[in-house]
């Protein structure tokens, strides 16, 4: 009985640490285990009640650095230590884990927190890819201030100019100014499309959203390309704006049957769209229950090593006309649903992924 008071007493205590990804142990003197969080919980495949009041360094391939690390602790050598280990789990494969040891604010307390490596790795890539979305707006609103008003000035001089020539010859180089600035008026617009219209949020069912592009992209290449749906029909409704999830996602998927152009020809060319629940999935520094990925797979020759870590800036593209502004404007819209876009690719398979948090 006393034993189970301790237990629930150290969960009231420490149980903010539930909301955290990454995997927490607190220790007392004896460096025994008297919580162990959520995310350990998962990780070592066994219920916490049968990892607290354990040694953690009994969890450990070399308990030794642990050791070494929490006896610095207690003499006061040092606020915190990071050192990475090996983590063991019950019938799995030992974890790599990247671990941080510091002092809890409760007495004769010490917090041990464990980050996988593979999740370190993820979370600086979903980093790069947050910081890529902020310089992509300010970009935009240094595209839009440099390239807006002197375009108008530009076009505005060249009617002008139409209207005092008489030879056509001329006047065909003065259409050729004015089209040009048009087109790049139209290219600053698409930038800054997503930060001028506000969502409209309503309920969004991600195979509605599916079919749609589906449709759309079949209608624009009706040969040499298969589009193979592959849906977990179990995915509920999600709070968004369907029109810029839409958008998104075709264009995502018009980028995918672009880049199968000699596919196309030879009428092999496949796209899948498949749709899963994910569990516990960490976003940014934001921890989620539930979430939706929806996978566009295909064939492709693959993304070119030289762009393969800036697909996501605008103007950037491997196809020659093409303005580089579709997978930019895909990430943004999917950001603004505190979701994200990665992609993997090699020859013969490029994945796009969207994870976008469920309730």
């Amino acid at each position: 009985m006393k034993r189970q008071r301790g237990e629930s007493a150290a969960r009231i205590a420490f149980g903010a640490f539930d909301s955290l990804a990454t995997l927490v142990a607190v220790l007392d003197a004896d460096h025994r285990v008297v919580f162990a969080n959520a995310a350990l919980e998962d990780a070592l495949g066994l219920p916490r009640r049968l990892v607290e009041g354990t040694l953690l360094v009994d969890w450990f391939q070399d308990g030794a650095s642990l050791v070494h690390a929490l006896d610095g602790l207690e003499r006061n050598a040092y606020a915190a230590l990071r050192y990475e280990a090996q983590l063991r789990r019950t019938q799995r494969e030992p974890l790599p884990v990247h671990v941080i040891v510091t002092r809890a604010e409760a007495p004769h307390r010490a917090v041990v927190e464990l980050v996988p490596l593979e999740a370190q790795v993820r979370k600086e890539r979903e980093e790069r890819l947050v910081d890529q979305a902020a310089a992509n707006k300010e970009l935009v609103r240094n595209l839009a201030h440099e390239i807006k008003n002197p375009l108008g000035g530009i076009r505005g001089a060249a009617q002008l100019l139409d209207l005092e020539l008489s030879t056509p010859a001329l006047r065909d180089y003065t259409q050729v100014i004015v089209h040009e600035a048009d087109r790049l008026q139209g290219l600053v617009d698409r930038l800054l499309a997503p930060h001028r219209s506000p969502q409209v949020v309503g309920d969004v069912n991600i195979h509605e959203v599916c079919e749609r592009v589906r449709t759309l992209v079949l209608a624009e290449y009706p040969a040499g390309l298969s589009i193979q749906r592959d849906y977990d029909t179990s995915i509920p409704e999600f709070r968004g704006d369907r029109e810029q999830l839409i958008q998104a996602v075709l264009n995502v998927v018009q980028n995918a049957a672009q880049a199968l152009a000699e596919r196309r020809a030879r009428g092999d060319a496949l796209i899948v769209l498949r749709t899963r629940v994910a569990r516990q999935v960490t976003l940014g520094s934001h921890r989620h229950r539930l979430a939706l990925e929806l996978h566009v797979i295909d064939n492709g020759p693959g993304i070119p090593h030289s762009i393969k870590d800036r697909v996501f800036l605008p103007l950037v593209s491997a196809r020659e006309g093409g303005s580089g502004l579709g997978l930019t404007l895909a990430q943004t819209f999917v950001q603004q649903h505190q979701g994200l876009i990665e992609c993997e690719s090699a020859p013969g398979r490029t994945v796009f992924k969207i994870v976008i948090p469920l309730p």
